[in-house]
């Protein structure tokens, strides 16, 4: 085995890593000798499996399970050995031939780079000063949202056979979607409920469908947005013929006893606390998420050091990309539509480099303040991934035990949380009573009316 650092540029690291076909071999032999007396296969008598059959019938899959730990093993070899501190998972790329090193023709040769973390002094958290925004829930905040949900449970009647649809009137209707004179999978629907300004169907498509009555045929012509799901039809102009089979009226529901009997509680008054509860927490939960921006503006400014490059480099191209995906579909930012291309990727940049400033000092104080993701939390957040996906949640769980960087992008989140959690347990936080209007703005927005307070 012979390791050799090929870069040694400030934060960053490479190393050219050969494992010789013969020590891999040796391995291989090691293994096949351990289970020769344990394998049973026909033709053979139990620990008479001669180690050239074993080699034959197991080689290939074990030398690529042994190639995978020796990657492993010496990678994290070259980092001990130099007592490195990693700033990020390190970046592997195999040179030799993975077939002819499985095959034991060729030695295992592959580069590593890595990014290491800087040396910078955390801030005293107990030095920072936050103001939290809060609202309390009143009795008209509950109100309004009974009368939402009272809203979403109403039922619908039949107009008449004259009557025009108007907003919030339901439409049953057949349809057929075409372009250019061809349907489309996906396109067609009968007996479909359409509530007119619900916004539910692509835009353009209601808005035509007003004042129509039961019995009439329709063509309704509309573009798909650039941005629909369905790729085959982003962008698409289409035609749909649509016959309208009856027109209804909403019947709104009472906010009564009924209500809360049909939402599946025992009374009004327990529909009306389990309204205020999930306020409650929707107040905490924006208030947190101000806190949250402004502690991490906190830490952004309190800190200054360089950055690993790849590190930068990577977020960057991640931003990049989506701004791209957002600059051919249209929807790109009003205020950035005018900047020159210059422009925005220095405006991303400094972006990508806050973001990774921060994730290196957030890291930095859950490592120093040993905030661990415990595998409980990480099960869980698992398994809620699993539940979008019904009926297949086994194989999602699966996908996570065996995919090592879907499950960092799991813990990523939580130890982020947990580490704001810990520092907002340190800091200086004065709360600071504010409308509702003004809990759910843009945090700058707020910060600004807090600040003028």
């Amino acid at each position: 085995m012979q390791i050799t650092e090929t870069v040694n540029d400030h934060l960053r690291r490479e190393f050219r890593i050969t494992v010789e076909a013969s020590d891999l071999d040796a391995k291989l032999l090691s293994r096949l000798e351990g289970m020769k007396d344990q394998v049973q296969l026909k033709g053979f008598r139990p620990g008479k499996v001669p180690v050239a059959h074993l080699r034959k019938t197991f080689g290939k899959s074990m030398m690529g399970e042994i190639v995978q730990e020796a990657v492993a093993e010496f990678s994290q070899k070259a980092v001990d050995d130099r007592s490195l501190r990693p700033a990020m998972s390190p970046q592997i790329q195999l040179v030799s031939k993975v077939e002819e090193v499985i095959a034991g023709a060729e030695d295992l040769v592959f580069t590593m780079g890595i990014d290491l973390m800087p040396d910078f002094k955390l801030v005293d958290a107990s030095s920072i000063a936050l103001m939290r925004p809060i609202t309390e829930v009143s009795d008209d905040d509950v109100l309004q949202s009974l009368k939402r949900l009272a809203a979403q449970q109403r039922t619908f009647e039949p107009k008449g056979d004259d009557a025009q649809a108007q907003d919030g009137d339901q439409l049953v209707i057949d349809f057929t979607g075409k372009i250019d004179g061809i349907p489309f999978d996906g396109g067609t629907a009968e007996n479909a409920e359409l509530v007119i300004g619900s916004g539910s169907f692509i835009p353009g498509f209601e808005e035509q469908l007003k004042g129509s009555k039961a019995g009439d045929a329709k063509v309704v012509a509309v573009t798909f947005p650039a941005e629909y799901p369905a790729a085959n039809l982003a962008g698409k102009y289409a035609d749909f013929d649509v016959t309208v089979k009856e027109v209804r009226r909403g019947i709104e529901a009472e906010v009564d006893e009924t209500l809360a009997t049909k939402l599946g509680l025992d009374s009004l008054d327990k529909l009306r606390d389990a309204a205020r509860m999930q306020l409650a927490n929707q107040f905490t939960q924006a208030s947190r998420a101000h806190l949250k921006r402004a502690l991490l503006d906190a830490l952004d400014g309190s800190h200054s050091f360089d950055l690993p490059t790849g590190m930068v480099e990577a977020e960057f191209k991640q931003i990049w990309t989506q701004v791209e995906q957002d600059i051919k579909s249209g929807n790109l930012a009003d205020e950035d539509k005018t900047k020159s291309e210059d422009d925005l990727k220095a405006e991303f940049r400094a972006i990508a480099e806050r973001r990774v400033r921060l994730g290196l000092v957030l890291s930095e104080f859950g490592r120093v303040n040993n905030v661990q993701v415990t595998q409980e939390e990480l099960s869980r957040a698992v398994m809620m991934q699993a539940r979008q996906y019904p009926g297949q949640e086994q194989r999602i769980v699966d996908i996570y035990r065996n995919n090592q960087d879907a499950l960092a992008q799991l813990r990523a989140p939580i130890f982020e949380d947990k580490v704001v959690d810990f520092l907002c347990g340190q800091v200086k936080i004065t709360d600071k009573q504010v409308s509702r209007e003004d809990l759910f703005k843009d945090p700058d927005d707020l910060a600004k009316i807090l600040k003028a307070n």
